[in-house]
């Protein structure tokens, strides 16, 4: 039971760093790009969080972006291994131009996630632990407090930069 709740949270940690790194690469957290992100970001900094993080927040809500990726290709590498997490891919590309997103954040971080929840198999992590974990990693951004969270988001986009 302990090992399984390592598995998890090692891999809500791997899914966590890969998603964050992609939407900042992407620099979602500049502004939002799809509609819906910006009132987010407004919203969140008026409470006090921080506006660029909050649109990086917002991006997450509004768009499948690499977080959306990075979960739907732990459940498509769970069902059909490497075809299934690019199915995911080709799936969350779609999706991005139905709401169009100008980037690529999430089709990225789809192909990435099939790569890493693939090479981490050979290191005895389950996709299935890439779904519990990323999950989590989703919600200690969008769940737990917005305003710390668009705090730390802005510090990593401030490294960035």
């Amino acid at each position: 039971m302990l090992i399984e709740i390592a598995r998890i949270i090692t891999a809500a940690a791997i899914s966590w760093a890969l998603f964050v790194a992609v939407d900042l690469v992407f620099r979602l957290p500049e502004r939002g790009g799809v509609s819906g992100a910006r009132a987010i970001a407004a919203a969140v900094a008026e409470k006090g969080g921080s506006l660029h993080g909050g649109s990086m927040m917002g991006n997450i809500v509004c768009s499948p972006d690499a977080s959306a990726g990075t979960l739907l290709a732990a459940c498509g590498v769970a069902i059909a291994g490497i075809p299934g997490g690019l199915a995911a891919a080709a799936l969350v590309f779609i999706g991005n131009r139905i709401c169009h997103d100008p980037g690529y954040a999430g089709t990225c971080g789809a192909v990435l996630a099939t790569g890493v929840i693939t090479a981490a198999s050979y290191a005895g992590l389950a996709p299935e632990d890439f779904i519990a974990g990323m999950v989590l990693a989703i919600l200690s951004i969008q769940g737990l407090s917005h305003i710390h969270a668009s705090r730390l988001l802005e510090k990593l986009w401030g490294w960035r930069a």
